[in-house]
């Protein structure tokens, strides 16, 4: 008895000098926060284009991943999915996604209105028309969005099948289509890209970046939403492609890792270039291998054209031409 009284007699003796050594730390701590917290909260005022602390809610960037995930699923039925599709299931299970993925699009699509509707303080989530404005509010306007997206999915679907065989018949690595749509970077970066085009073409802002931001941060090839892309389009490898907002593709175009198709410069006035046409156009049937660099809006890559590995391009190129870099020639010394 005597023993067990002594060992917690110790514990508390051991406690107290414990929160007596950390006292002066804790007392630190708060000073070093409190001035911190209140610097950081005085920069809120100062910086103010970097704060978020009123109005509609955001978009969730987890949401509108998990939303893109399930379109994927669509569009590629079985290679994403944990269960087997049955021809018994098939119409049941593909309803309930489209039902899924229609709620979660409304979702998102109506925070992403709202928060750049000019006329926010008008519009209310359960009105129809923004009052004074004659335009549909924001939620009506994400519903019909949303369906448009789906009404779209078979003509996604036949768009990326020809991508599918542009890559298979593009790479004698590939194996099937199986292993293109599970395996290729490419694919899975030009497939986030069509579904977010067709957001981006609806005009609604920011989820489209999200969309293909991601696919950016999976594959290292960063398509940007606006860009115009023809059909039975091929990014081999990929890491490192860059397609400006305003690049126009033609159709059976194939392009290689490091590809840039990009602006001239970026101007000191960028409000007067924002809508311009800054990127290349690139016709049909073209191919540009690793590391090319194609820039300005009046640049224009003719059909047929082939565009060797690391050249620098800033003005049009005629149907069928050949571009290469010639390195210089090697100089041998006799001894």
């Amino acid at each position: 008895m005597r023993g067990h009284f002594a060992i917690v007699n110790g514990a508390a003796a051991l406690l107290y000098f414990v929160r007596g050594a950390q006292m002066p730390h804790e007392r630190k701590l708060r000073k070093v926060l409190d001035a911190t917290v209140g610097r950081i909260v005085a920069s809120y005022a100062r910086y103010g284009g970097i704060n978020h602390m009123k109005g509609p809610n955001l978009p969730a960037q987890a949401e509108i991943i998990r939303t893109l995930e399930g379109l994927v699923s669509i569009i590629f039925p079985g290679f994403f999915d944990a269960d087997d599709l049955t021809a018994a299931s098939l119409k049941y299970g593909v309803g309930a996604k489209c039902a899924a993925a229609h709620r979660q699009l409304v979702d998102q699509i109506n925070k992403c209105l709202r928060y750049f509707c000019r006329h926010e303080s008008r519009c209310r989530p359960d009105s129809a028309v923004c009052r004074g404005t004659g335009r549909k509010a924001c939620l009506p306007r994400a519903r019909e969005i949303s369906l448009r997206l789906l009404s779209e999915l078979p003509a996604l679907r036949r768009r990326l099948y020809a991508d599918v065989r542009a890559a298979y018949t593009g790479d004698p690595a590939a194996k099937s289509l199986d292993e293109i749509i599970l395996a290729y970077p490419g694919l899975a970066a030009i497939t986030v890209y069509r579904i977010a085009n067709v957001l981006w073409r609806e005009k609604v802002p920011l989820l489209p970046r999200i969309m293909t931001e991601y696919a950016h941060s999976r594959t290292g090839i960063d398509i940007h939403p606006g860009a115009t892309i023809g059909g039975h389009f091929m990014i081999d490898h990929g890491t490192g492609v860059v397609i400006g907002e305003t690049s126009v593709i033609g159709e059976h175009v194939r392009i290689y890792q490091g590809v840039t198709l990009g602006a001239l410069s970026v101007p000191s006035r960028v409000e007067e270039h924002r809508w311009k046409k800054r990127h290349p156009t690139i016709e049909d049937r073209v191919t540009i291998y690793s590391g090319a660099t194609i820039l300005g809006g009046k640049t224009v890559i003719g059909r047929g054209a082939v565009i060797g590995g690391n050249v620098w391009i800033t003005s049009s190129v005629p149907p069928g031409t050949r571009v290469i870099f010639e390195p210089p020639a090697p100089a041998g010394r006799r001894k």
